[in-house]
């Protein structure tokens, strides 16, 4: 006797390859130079290039601390979820006799439950083990940063190099903190699992949607895109007077 009903089984496999087909798509698919995180990566190499021509880089360092408290707060979010995700595994029977007394449905078989549950914490593990990681790499990005040569140097080689390595370990970080927000969106769709199969080919769908559209149709990305007009009027700038 099969655990998992086959429909419960095409459920899970569609929600799996919608994630992996989602990643690669934003990571190495044909449109990925024009997403969000693409843009992004390329704002980290003019960042780490001006920091590199300022003499002062107190502004830069704060930045960088942003960066990283935001990264531990994923992380910190991440332990609680899993912690959640535990309840859940032990609270099996009592949440059987919840659904039996509400009548919402057929309850499912404790496996059934064990298995679901199960597959949420791997997903918040999964989470926390990418923002832990990019937590560590924002580290590495300031001791890096901390390291750059002076503005004088700039010019160097040794410079050159220390900017694109810089700029390298900053994607790396980047890029392994996007994994993990992407972990955390697709564990919200997950949850759509414990309420049926159909629910979960549902939320799975919408969660590909509203995370395809932020990453390449979003106003965000949209801005980051648009084209400069020719003629820009600055603020304060003198007006220009026709002969």
């Amino acid at each position: 006797m099969h655990i998992l009903p086959p429909l419960d089984v095409a459920a899970l496999a569609y929600f799996l390859l919608a994630w992996a087909g989602y990643a690669i798509a934003v990571e190495r698919g044909p449109g990925s130079s024009t997403g969000l995180n693409a843009r992004m990566h390329e704002y980290r190499d003019i960042w780490m290039r001006r920091a590199l021509q300022r003499e002062l880089r107190m502004v830069d360092a704060q930045i960088m601390a942003a960066l990283q408290n935001g990264t531990a707060f994923f992380a910190s979010t991440s332990l609680i979820a899993i912690g959640g995700g535990l309840t859940l595994l032990r609270a099996t029977n009592e949440i059987q006799s919840v659904i039996e007394n509400l009548q919402v449905g057929e309850a499912p078989t404790a496996a059934k439950w064990e298995i679901k549950a199960a597959g949420l914490i791997l997903i918040l593990v999964y989470a926390f083990f990418k923002f832990a990681w990019a937590y560590r790499l924002y580290n590495y990005v300031a001791i890096m940063l901390g390291a750059m040569p002076p503005a004088s140097e700039r010019t160097t080689i040794e410079a050159e190099r220390h900017v694109l390595r810089t700029t390298r370990l900053f994607e790396s970080a980047g890029r392994h903190f996007n994994r993990g927000q992407r972990a955390f969106f697709f564990a919200l769709g997950y949850l759509g699992w414990f309420a049926g199969p159909w629910p979960l080919f549902i939320s799975t769908t919408a969660v590909v949607v509203v995370m395809w559209r932020r990453q390449f149709a979003s106003t965000a990305q949209r801005a980051l895109t648009a084209e400069v007009p020719e003629k820009v009027k600055v603020p304060g700038a003198a007006p220009t007077i026709s002969p």
